[in-house]
């Protein structure tokens, strides 16, 4: 017959008075960790002891039990309850729920104080999070449950956005199929089809950091620091019913907008208001647009008005916050750091004292009906209004012209005017380029933006260089004079301003484009409009000043652009285009041009967006080798051009259109120009006209 197994026999149960209880020097936590013996005390007085202690009889020499009890396991409980008696909220004979060890167990109390913390098993964090949701859906507030358990609230928001993600993402995460981190940045999207669509896309690659899913769930939306966001105002945009993506878990400057087109028709909508009040002053067409191209000007007589007067009052204020600007400044000289409130103060003034200086002009009346102005938004958000423009075909006056708007928008007629101010407003947008397997020739398009940019820091190094501008000028002369070139003009020397009919979009904010501008514009407010007196201005120049002049008017007629010498056709580069090409690479060594230094950086959007992915490869490769080249080459071309911008970043790689060219490239230049070989960026497939068939445009094809 089998031996009946025995049957196990629990520690008793019972209350022992609070004041015949001590701490056991057997217990094996010493270092503090967790909630605090304050927090506890808090909790256990709200809810009451949710777990007993474990004690054991104390002994004397003779081992006879005298009464009292050691708690081996049990401490931090025990020292919350001591806290709550020394402060008068629990009587000192208060029965304590406890399990009692006996005496002489052959289990030590160490080994129970060790056990008890061992074999405790953590709570899930998805567990917890889901805990914190049913609280909530019992009624309890956000700030309640905070306080209830001694955290902040804004980790109480965390652990609520954690489980508003996906339920197939918190299952996945459940099975440890997701870190914590992964599962913060599927936070910034609400849509759990979004989000489940990005882990569809990710879960099988190689990179699946948080940032890239965060980018990935918010390459749609745009930042709240978007300017246009910052014209229209995010309160304007919540109340048309659109909504915000916010990142509780990192700084996300404010979050992103995700209805993009609910955003534009807000900023054309407040445009065309603005540009209807605008309208009343009587011109004769605006354009309006978030932003215009660089040159969008060219071309366009530009007004010459005179600033409006300023009023009494506008006198008296400007005074008043001079004045209050020195007496902060002379009461706060000797302080090594300006208190907040007094530096917030002098930056209002400054900024108020700046408007007074950006005074209104006012035109011709007989002016304005033939000239318009252009309306956008500035880089901060505010609303840019560039008036008084005459266009050619405006410049003598026409009568009976009443006007129509060249894209269908509204017109306006304000205050019952003679004639109707034309408003205009319009964008265009560029599809796609196609994907190709073959490393062909780069884009045309993309070729003339390069080389814009090219172009335009080239102007900007020249204008700085008036040794190497006065040098260009002079071989040019030389050439006229000794080659007998045609040339048209009075001194038979000129420059012709090159504008950029092709051009990427940051083109007009990069460093180049400004520095030449605010150079235009300092140069412009010196200059008289009369030409007898310009020639005296002129004249009475000093030398450096002269040079300087010399150097910034020379720089305008820089053309480094490849263009495309019959652009109906699939023909080959003309000889004048390689000539160019050659000589731009000439005047960049000369004057010493950098593209990395200037500022230019490749992007998604001015190259690996526009390129096939083997010459994403090509440029990852040339930049960071063969091995990072790996890493990426099984990725979707839109990925890949996402990677490749992280990782060139800082590389100082540039496209070959950009590059500086060597020695051994200015031989090949010189030989190049007398023959009709394309440039190297455009000459790696020679058959690529075969390849297209009949197709026009196939050696531009991608």
């Amino acid at each position: 017959m089998a031996t009946a197994s025995q049957k196990i026999t629990l520690s008793a149960s019972r209350d022992i008075p609070f004041n015949k209880l001590v701490l056991s020097q057997s217990n094996v936590r010493r270092v503090k960790a967790g909630v605090s013996i304050e927090e506890l005390a808090e909790d256990i007085a709200r809810r009451g002891l949710l777990q007993s202690l474990n004690v054991r009889p104390v002994v004397d020499s003779d081992g006879s039990e005298t009464g009292m009890f050691e708690i081996p396991a049990g401490g931090r409980r025990y020292r919350a309850l001591e806290l709550l008696a020394r402060k008068k909220r629990l009587a000192r004979t208060t029965p304590v729920p406890c399990i009692v060890r006996e005496a002489g167990s052959q289990i030590s109390a160490e080994e129970d104080s060790l056990v008890e913390n061992v074999q405790r098993a953590p709570l899930h964090p998805l567990d917890q999070f889901r805990a914190f949701r049913t609280l909530r859906e019992q009624g309890l507030s956000e700030e309640e449950i905070a306080a209830r358990f001694f955290v902040s609230l804004n980790i109480v928001k965390q652990r609520l956005k954690l489980v508003s993600v996906s339920e197939k993402l918190l299952d996945i995460y459940a099975e440890d199929g997701l870190t914590l981190e992964q599962l913060m940045a599927f936070t910034v999207s609400a849509d759990p089809v979004r989000q489940e669509q990005v882990w569809e896309a990710i879960e099988h690659s190689w990179s699946k950091e948080p940032y890239q899913i965060r980018r990935m769930l918010t390459e749609n939306t745009a930042r709240v620091s978007d300017r246009r966001v910052r014209f229209v105002t995010v309160d304007a945009y919540e109340e048309a019913g659109g909504s915000v993506m916010r990142d509780l878990f990192q700084d996300d400057d404010g979050g992103w907008i995700e209805d993009v087109p609910l955003l534009e028709r807000l900023v054309a909508d407040k445009l065309k208001a603005e540009a209807e009040t605008i309208a009343g002053e009587g011109w004769k067409w605006i354009e309006v647009a978030p932003d215009f191209p660089y040159g969008h000007t060219h071309g366009l007589r530009q007004l010459t008005g005179t600033p409006v007067d300023r009023t009494d009052e506008e006198r008296a204020s400007r005074e008043a916050l001079r004045d209050e600007f020195d007496r902060l400044e002379s009461e706060h000289a000797e302080a090594d750091e300006l208190p907040e409130e007094v530096d917030t103060r002098l930056g209002e003034i400054e900024t108020a004292l700046a408007a007074f200086e950006d005074r209104p002009m006012r035109y011709d009346p007989a002016e304005i009906e033939r000239a318009g102005a252009f309306v956008s938004i500035r880089h901060d958000g505010q609303l840019s209004v560039d008036r008084g423009y005459v266009r050619p075909e405006d410049e003598a006056p026409e009568s009976g012209d009443t006007g129509a708007g060249v894209d269908g928008d509204a017109v306006s007629d304000p205050g019952g005017a003679a004639q109707r101010t034309v408003i205009t407003v319009g964008g265009e947008a560029e599809s796609p380029d196609e994907e190709d397997d073959a490393v062909k020739p780069l884009p045309e398009r993309l070729v003339t933006e390069l080389t814009a940019h090219r172009t335009l820091a080239l102007r900007d190094a020249l204008a700085n260089n008036p040794h190497v501008a006065l040098t260009a000028l002079l071989h040019k002369l030389v050439r006229d004079t000794f080659w007998h070139t045609s040339s048209t003009g009075c001194l038979e020397a000129s420059v012709r301003h090159v504008f950029f009919p092709v051009q990427a979009d940051d083109l007009k904010d990069s460093p180049s484009a400004k520095s030449v501008d605010e150079r235009q514009d300092a140069w412009q407010a010196d200059m008289p409009a009369d030409d007898d007196a310009l020639w005296a201005k002129i004249d009475g120049l000093d030398d450096a000043s002269r040079l300087a002049l010399l150097a910034h008017c020379v720089a305008f007629g820089v053309n480094a652009l490849y263009e495309k010498a019959n652009p109906y056709g699939a023909g080959p580069t003309s000889h004048g285009v390689q000539q160019r090409i050659h000589e731009a690479d000439r005047l960049a060594r000369a004057v010493g041009l950098d593209m990395v230094e200037v500022g230019w950086r490749p992007t998604v959007d001015n190259y690996f967006g526009r390129v096939t992915k083997p010459r994403i490869l090509e440029a990852v490769r040339e930049a960071k080798g063969e091995e990072t080249a790996q890493l990426i080459d099984h990725l979707k071309k839109p990925d890949m051009a996402k990677e490749a911008e992280r990782l060139l970043a800082d590389s100082g790689w540039l496209p070959e259109p950009l590059r500086l060219s060597t020695p051994d490239d200015v031989n090949a230049g010189d030989d190049a120009a007398e023959s009709d070989a394309l440039p190297a960026f455009l000459a790696e497939d020679e058959d690529s006209e075969d390849d297209g068939g009949n197709d026009p445009h196939a050696v531009a094809a991608e």
